[in-house]
């Protein structure tokens, strides 16, 4: 057994707050805020260290993301503030999380999975003033017996506003982090594939792009990236476009990642679209050749490296050329034949 030791850490990870409202989780229905609830306010989650191997890794400076062989402890310090006007009774726990329909799933309330079961977070009960903060600390202790596979969890500061005399409505806000553990006895592998890239306008008229993925490796992905499209009608260039995040790929596993909100007067094309995604340090890219279809239908891209579209606009243009110079050839043998005398 072995703890990390002051040496092996890095501080000032990013904050990671996760509201249960907007994460879909079942909680209580709240009323439109009066007078006396102005103060109900949010708490504040901030993990404040990381391996130190892992200190460019941004997945890891807002999440636990760690590779551990059975039998190995580790501990991390996070920051809990009370950001309202009253002071507030904050409950720390973990609880289960899984990978489902590609994307990072919560269970509901306390449910325990294995990993939360390792895990234990010191001090369980904080009492904050009113924008006061506080450091607490999450211990995960991987059992000898640990079989290889990655896991998943969330370390859950929860606090609560009860019903009153005045309010017969309550409410709950849980913020936190989550944790993507791997154990093995052997090193990580995380790596992923881009397959394809398909424009798509919709119905109404809106183009988007969709790029599929595989995950190669044996850790959950997390994309994020970017679309970049240059090169169009006239030479025009679009410039860069964000990938919707949220697709979470299981080790094995396959999705798709969108990229929409681009302008609906854009020309069909062609176009030369790069597409560049990453998950923690793993960074891949792809370039194609991509065109707009009409609305309500779909168009698959030509992908290669930039160096096979060269020669493919080349050989484009040069046959281009040629079937002009075998049409209009065609055709001055098509008016000698109708001039020439019987």
């Amino acid at each position: 057994m072995h703890t990390r030791s002051p040496g092996n850490r890095l501080t000032g990870a990013a904050l990671a707050v996760l509201v249960s409202i907007c994460l879909g989780l079942p909680v209580p229905a709240v009323a439109t805020p009066s007078a006396e609830q102005d103060d109900v306010g949010f708490i504040g989650f901030r993990l404040l260290e990381a391996p130190v191997v892992r200190r460019d890794d941004p997945r890891a400076l807002k999440h636990i993301v760690d590779h551990l062989k059975p039998g190995t402890t580790i501990r991390r310090r996070f920051e809990v503030s009370n950001d309202s006007g009253v002071p507030r009774e904050v409950r720390l726990y973990p609880a289960a999380a899984k990978i489902a329909g590609n994307r990072f799933a919560f269970a509901e309330g306390r449910a325990p999975n294995e990993l939360s079961g390792w895990t234990s977070v010191d001090p369980q009960v904080l009492q904050l003033a009113a924008g006061e903060k506080t450091e607490a600390r999450v211990t995960i202790a991987v059992p000898d017996t640990a079989k290889p596979g990655e896991r998943y969890a969330v370390v859950w500061a929860e606090s609560g506003t009860p019903p009153d005399a005045t309010h017969n409505i309550g409410s709950i806000t849980r913020v936190g982090t989550r944790v993507y553990l791997d154990v093995s006895n052997s090193g990580e592998y995380a790596d992923f594939r881009i397959s394809k890239l398909v424009a798509v306008r919709s119905k109404d008229g809106r183009p988007s792009v969709v790029a599929h993925v595989r995950n190669t490796g044996k850790r959950a992905l997390d994309l994020r990236g970017s679309l970049f499209l240059s090169d169009g009608p006239g030479g025009l260039d679009a410039g860069r476009h964000p990938v919707t995040e949220g697709t979470t790929l299981p080790p094995g596993g396959a999705g798709t990642v969108r990229i929409d909100g681009l302008n609906e007067d854009l020309p069909r094309g062609p176009w030369k679209a790069r597409l560049e995604l990453e998950s923690g340090l793993v960074k891949h890219s792809v370039t194609g050749r991509l065109t707009f279809p009409e609305p309500g239908g779909m168009s698959l891209a030509w992908i290669g490296s930039p160096s096979q579209l060269k020669f493919w606009y080349g050989a484009a243009g040069v046959a281009s050329a040629v079937a002009g110079v075998a049409g209009v050839f065609f055709l001055m043998r098509r008016r000698r034949a109708v001039t020439r005398p019987r």
